[in-house]
């Protein structure tokens, strides 16, 4: 029975060094002393026959081998973490760990009052949050609940439709104050905007809505939502909002007429979690907490 677990803590070690680059961040990552993580990996090469991490001034270089090895030790990694999720608690119980992921942007922005009030209603609960705009694999269970912007589509998922972010370009009082109003589309070209940078699919997207984020206008450019919704606050130029963020932090819209759409906001969660009674709470407390947001 030990040596599964030794094979693990093992290869646990091996994802931590991939993900950090030295043995001693490694190591504080996991809560081991340095040497028991130098004793691991050396355990690994040696039962893989090679080197799988080279010195180098940036740190540990993972080895063609140990590349090859990634996606095999990200799977138990992902087992692992549903499993210790699966064991915090019985099915019936309303209390254990529930792993809720969602958008940079509404993971910081909008949901943490909403997990607050789930926790208030049932202190045994335990959230992880992760935050990213990858689409974490549901049917995998790298997480138990999403809140996503476009509609999953796994066989194996229960989505709802929670309603709409309403989008419009919006600033702050005092850049309009300085600035002026603008009148028009073309009157934009006179003002700083804020929008994507590489993202070739958002700017054609905003230039099918009619604004052109050129590197010309743009004085601030980042792929971040997050970052476009801190610069646009910050006053540094005119940008994309939902209607619904913008009430919060009194953001003042601008060309209600011309740029206007709709962002479609999910909640999806895997079909066999519904017999866990921790994730359906989740589930359905997000969902009507998005539904009175959004309306």
């Amino acid at each position: 029975m030990n040596a599964p677990q030794l094979q693990w803590e093992t290869q646990r070690v091996f994802l931590a060094v991939l993900r950090t680059g030295s043995l001693s961040a490694a190591a504080r990552a996991l809560g081991i002393a340095q040497a028991t993580a130098r004793r691991r990996i050396d355990a690994l090469e040696h039962s893989v026959g090679t080197s799988l991490f080279v010195r180098s001034p940036a740190g540990l270089m993972p080895t063609d081998t140990a590349r090859d090895l990634v996606a095999h030790a990200e799977s138990m990694a992902l087992a692992a973490e549903a499993f210790a999720r699966a064991a915090s608690a019985q099915a019936s119980e309303a209390g254990g760990t529930v792993r809720v992921t969602a958008s940079q942007l509404l993971g910081v922005e909008v949901l943490p009052p909403m997990l607050r009030a789930l926790r208030e209603a049932s202190p045994g609960l335990a959230l992880e949050l992760s935050v990213s705009n990858r689409m974490e694999d549901l049917a995998l269970q790298e997480a138990d609940v999403a809140v996503r912007i476009r509609r999953p589509t796994e066989a194996t998922v229960v989505t709802r439709h929670v309603g709409d972010l309403r989008v419009g370009l919006y600033a702050t009082e005092a850049l309009l104050a300085h600035k002026g109003t603008p009148r028009s589309l073309d009157d934009l070209g006179r003002y700083p905007l804020i929008g994507p940078d590489r993202n070739l699919t958002e700017l054609a997207f905003l230039g099918q809505q009619g604004l052109a984020c050129s590197l010309a206008s743009s004085v601030v450019r980042t792929d971040c939502h997050l970052a476009q919704f801190a610069a646009l606050r910050a006053g540094l130029g005119i940008g994309v909002c939902a209607n619904q963020l913008a009430r919060q932090h009194g953001l003042v819209q601008v060309l209600p007429g011309e740029v206007a759409f709709r962002v479609d906001i999910w909640v999806a969660m895997h079909h066999d979690l519904r017999r866990v009674r921790r994730v359906v709470q989740v589930f359905d407390g997000l969902t009507r907490a998005l539904q009175q947001y959004l309306e």
